[in-house]
């Protein structure tokens, strides 16, 4: 019998929905590359209904409990008496989410002496320490792709949000205003603006190919060049530094992982670089910025704009200087977790659960770590090392 730990966000304050808005989900059977959706063997549950939050447990109690493993699942995941930390002893497994990541710091790797999986419902494992996973010979895995498209949408949706100045607008409609000149003053087209991806793997590329219908100029930074196909569809020009990308861009999108060499890419120094007036969209990993810095380029100006669901250390405490900036569109880590995206990142966990109990190999798309190295996409897209160091402070969003 093993025992698995799943951490997941806090059920409705209101309760699970007795119905949801819509009664069916699209069906897909392929990402625009071509991978297949998740496929296990079966699943236990009803697309299109909330999974990532305790209640919903991915769907996975009726398959781990059938074949006799124990499985808990909780929100309690911060602070010296989390069950997390409680449960970590005997744990074999540990299940997170991006958007309520389970840090496991090296410590907590140590006091998990039967731990042999740390697997992300989602896409993103830069909340386990890498390094430690490697030292320790514990496999890391994460569902590709699953919520990549979801992710580019709400980049879409959050430039437009910010240059066309709706969030303003909207709130003046329901505390009863109409003044349109104070909606207007920062409300501009996105038609013919520079837009720049830090990043073109499948999040970045889905955001490019999403924006190029607006007839925006666009630009890439990636260390993997695009194929030169790619490159002339879309027009595109690739940058080999994020100061020559930042320079000419009116708008900068976010879109690679977090690891040591991306920790804190957006600093005050780098600010310096981007345009006055510049719009920055960060759905990628909170602590890709420096916190501070980003607070003081709205306040000067430098920045017309910052938007984005990541945040550091999740749950961000109450008095996050995000929450209270200038034109800001902040939301809780939500791009990736629609009821859509749900349903695939459940489907994609249990086939990992399924290859590793079956001793059947877990694909390479979603290894990050496994035989003491990195793997499979982790090999081409994070570097050794750790990028969990600041995350007890999350313990703080319950004070």
């Amino acid at each position: 019998m093993a025992k698995i730990v799943c951490v997941l966000y806090d059920d409705p304050v209101t309760g699970d929905p007795k119905t949801y808005a819509r009664d069916s989900l699209p069906r897909l059977e392929r990402y625009p590359d071509g991978q297949t959706l998740p496929t296990p063997r079966a699943i236990d549950f009803q697309p299109g209904t909330l999974l990532g939050s305790v209640s919903g447990e991915l769907g996975l109690r009726k398959y781990l409990e059938s074949n006799g493993h124990k499985l808990v699942v909780t929100s309690s995941k911060d602070g010296a008496d989390s069950v997390l930390d409680r449960e970590l002893h005997d744990a074999e497994i540990v299940i997170s989410q991006p958007f309520w990541p389970a840090y496991m710091t090296a410590e907590r790797i140590a006091r998990a002496p039967r731990l042999k999986m740390i697997v992300t419902a989602g896409i993103g494992s830069d909340h386990t320490d890498l390094q430690a996973a490697m030292e320790r010979g514990v496999t890391v895995a994460e569902v590709t792709y699953c919520n990549s498209n979801s992710v580019a949408e709400h980049v879409v949706m959050m430039t437009l949000s910010l240059v066309r100045n709706y969030i303003p607008s909207y709130n003046r409609v329901v505390k009863g205003g109409w003044n349109i000149a104070d909606c207007v003053q920062r409300s501009y087209d996105l038609e013919g603006m520079q837009v720049g991806s830090v990043a073109a793997g499948r999040i970045g590329l889905r955001v490019l190919r999403l924006l190029k219908p607006f007839d925006v100029k666009l630009h890439y930074l990636d260390r993997h060049r695009l194929p030169e196909a790619i490159e002339k569809e879309l027009h595109l020009t690739h940058h080999s530094s994020l100061e020559s990308l930042t320079k000419v861009c009116d708008v900068v999108s976010l879109n690679c992982p977090l690891h040591p060499e991306t920790e804190h890419m957006i600093n005050a120094q780098s600010l310096k670089n981007f345009k006055r007036g510049a719009y920055l969209i960060n759905t990628a990993r909170g602590k890709l910025c420096d916190r501070d810095a980003v607070a003081a380029a709205l306040e000067s100006g430098q920045l017309a704009g910052y938007a984005g669901d990541v945040w550091f250390p999740q749950p961000a405490p109450k008095d996050h200087p995000w929450r209270s900036m200038p034109h800001h569109g902040m939301t809780p880590h939500i791009s990736g977790t629609s009821l859509s995206a749900q349903a695939r990142y459940a489907a994609g966990t249990r086939e990992i659960l399924e290859c590793y109990f079956e001793n059947r190999p877990i694909r390479d798309e979603y290894l990050i770590v496994q035989g003491g190295k990195l793997a499979g996409v982790g090999a081409h897209s994070y570097s050794a090392g750790n990028a969990t160091k600041g995350s007890e402070e999350a313990a703080r969003f319950r004070k």
